[in-house]
């Protein structure tokens, strides 16, 4: 059991305390009505996760893959640093490499157990009695488990190298599907999603579904860990393990690995099985601080090869998540834009706690004017304009979010742009700085905060394509105290799009693709506009760290009826005609199994 399931059966042990306290508290503050049906929810998806348990496999579906014929053939070393293995678990750990539907692997066993478990190489040796193809070693001194695995590389002889720990469980397919990826999409790097169980693989504790490659979330946390595959030329250009490493050696290895690879592969079916069991907390609280060290030490060294400055810190929260702090280059001139019309109460609200609460001193506020009635709105702009930081802008034809911003750039003296509606509050004093780290980096398009309804619960944190059927926002509604999937809502990642109502971007980069469309009068011109990015090879961005409320849309009124309406009908046909390729590949940083 490697030091990360250790720490993530900590994280499970402690989020059963949370999720009976938020039963508690509901029970109370919901009553019994809400939490029955909440209960039923949840109960229904571990129905879900047992009925269509991954681990099963018909006798048919063998037999397909075994007579499947590939156009070449690979050889699979598959990689085990042994220490004191219980008999039960490498048995079990062996059998479910022998029983992989595609045949051409080898199976390098390097044991490091001591003297008291002799039993280890006497099973393994009774292994190869029977299967030539199982190579095994047994190591005079245990260097420790990257020393211990660098032993097993030595032992290998195959094209691709991949990754088992000593007491976990490969499905019969895992081979088979990377055979695929292989052939299909010239993979050198693959990975698979995964599933936790304690005692039977057919009963799920969690499983984990993945998003395709994506490098923001890598550098907040190991999300890629098992099943990975690479070549074995990709792994001697990137290096070897490395001792400094340990405890977080195979967060190490995946990000010097990814570094070099050509091809990423993300294989979205369950195909490793992290088997949990009491043995595996054992030494937990003095194992803890080295293994977070030792994935701040991975972080810090990769930084440096790819040539960013900033360094990784522990994230609130979650152990094992990490937060990076960028350095900032340079503190240029930002223009904060805001649309408005009326709602004075509101822009007032905005406009106070961006004054109050930013950190970040050099910007300008471009209010633009648009349809207001109320003298109280122009008495207001006067006594704003008395702030030499803030300039009032008119827009006098039709509203039009795409053109009011697109026309508001070319007014702007910023060299980035923060789009922000006027009906947001500023939470986080430091909110500027932290989405300006990411949109400084020449890899990112634009970067979007974490946003807020009145009571705490989730209005944004990354758009995902498809959801709904064109764009939706993932996690909306979540209670406020909820982690996320995976804690997916207390890290800074990757998303095909984040929110308008507070994104930032360089005015270069908004001019490289265009600016706005204004046909999208309304909805989806931010969506759009960050597919732009997308199809330019440039990164979008949510951070948690960023944080506003947001009391979304109250200005210009819904699009359930009437002209808004057909509109709205419009603006959909338009969006999907337009990105209907994208549409029909799905969003890469979503996985439609996640449940929330």
């Amino acid at each position: 059991m490697t030091l990360r399931q250790k720490i993530s059966k900590w994280i499970c042990s402690h989020q059963m305390v949370l999720y009976c306290y938020r039963g508690i508290k509901m029970l109370f503050t919901k009553g019994p009505v809400i939490v029955t049906k909440k209960a039923k929810k949840v109960l229904a998806r571990q129905y879900y996760l047992y009925k269509h348990n991954p681990y099963r496999i018909t006798q048919a579906e063998i037999t397909r893959q075994q007579e499947h014929i590939f156009p070449v053939s690979i050889k699979f070393s598959i990689l085990v640093p042994l220490y004191n293995t219980p008999e039960k678990y490498l048995k079990e750990m062996i059998e479910s490499v022998i029983n992989q539907t595609y045949s051409n692997w080898e199976l390098c066993l390097a044991d490091a157990s001591d003297a008291q478990h002799a039993s280890v190489g006497e099973i393994c040796q009774e292994y190869i009695k029977k299967f030539s193809q199982i190579r095994y070693q047994k190591l005079s001194q245990n260097k420790g488990i990257s020393d211990n695995t660098n032993a097993a590389i030595e032992m290998a002889t195959g094209d691709y190298i991949s990754l088992l720990d000593h007491d976990d469980l490969l499905h019969r397919s895992a081979l088979y599907y990377n055979m695929i990826a292989i052939t299909t999409k010239q993979a050198d790097f693959m990975y698979t999603d995964e599933l936790t169980f304690s005692k039977n693989p057919k009963k799920a504790i969690v499983t984990h579904y993945k998003p395709d490659f994506a490098i923001d979330n890598l550098r907040a946390n190991n999300y890629i860990c098992h099943f990975t595959s690479f070549k074995r030329t990709l792994l001697d250009k990137a290096g070897w393990f490395d001792h400094e490493c340990n405890g977080s050696q195979d967060y190490d290895i995946i990000l010097r690995l990814t570094e070099q690879a050509q091809h990423i592969v993300h294989i979205p079916r369950v195909l490793y099985f992290w088997r949990s069991h009491p043995g595996s907390v054992a030494s937990d609280i003095s194992v803890k601080p080295y293994c977070l060290t030792a994935a701040k030490r991975a972080l810090n060294h990769h930084l440096e090869r790819v040539g960013l400055e900033g360094e990784a810190v522990d994230a609130p929260k979650l152990i094992s998540i990490y937060k990076i702090n960028y350095k900032l280059l340079e503190k240029p001139l930002i223009s904060i834009i805001i649309p408005n019309q009326d709602h004075i109460k509101d822009l007032k609200t905005c406009i106070d706690s961006i004054l109050q609460k930013s950190s970040y001193p050099h910007f300008e506020i471009l209010i633009v004017e648009n349809g207001s009635k109320q003298q109280e709105t122009f008495d207001y702009y006067q006594t704003l304009q008395q702030d030499n930081r803030i300039r009032i802008l008119t827009w006098e034809q039709p509203f039009n979010y795409a053109a009011i911003n697109n026309y508001a750039v070319t007014q702007s003296k910023g060299r980035y742009l923060l789009f922000l509606n006027n009906d947001t509050e500023v939470i986080s004093n430091n909110w500027i700085e932290e989405m300006l780290m990411f949109a400084q980096r020449k890899d990112v398009g634009a970067v979007g905060a974490k946003l807020y309804f009145p009571d705490g619960s989730i209005q944004h944190a990354g758009i995902v394509l498809g959801l709904g059927g064109v764009a939706g926002h993932f996690h909306y509604t979540v209670e406020k105290d909820n982690l996320g999937y995976m804690g997916r809502l207390y890290y800074a990642q990757n998303y095909s799009a984040v929110t308008a109502a507070c994104m930032l971007v360089s005015k270069e980069k908004f001019e490289l693709v265009g600016g706005f469309d204004e046909a999208f009068e309304v909805a989806f011109n931010d969506v759009d506009f960050c597919l732009k990015f997308r199809e330019k090879g440039l990164l979008n961005v949510f951070t948690p760290y960023a944080e506003l409320y947001h009391y979304e849309s109250k200005s210009r009124g819904d699009d359930k009826t009437g002209a808004n309406k057909l509109r709205f009908e419009r603006e959909v046909q338009l969006f999907q005609n337009r990105w209907k390729h994208l549409l029909e590949k799905g969003d890469p940083y979503f996985n439609p199994e996640w449940n929330i």
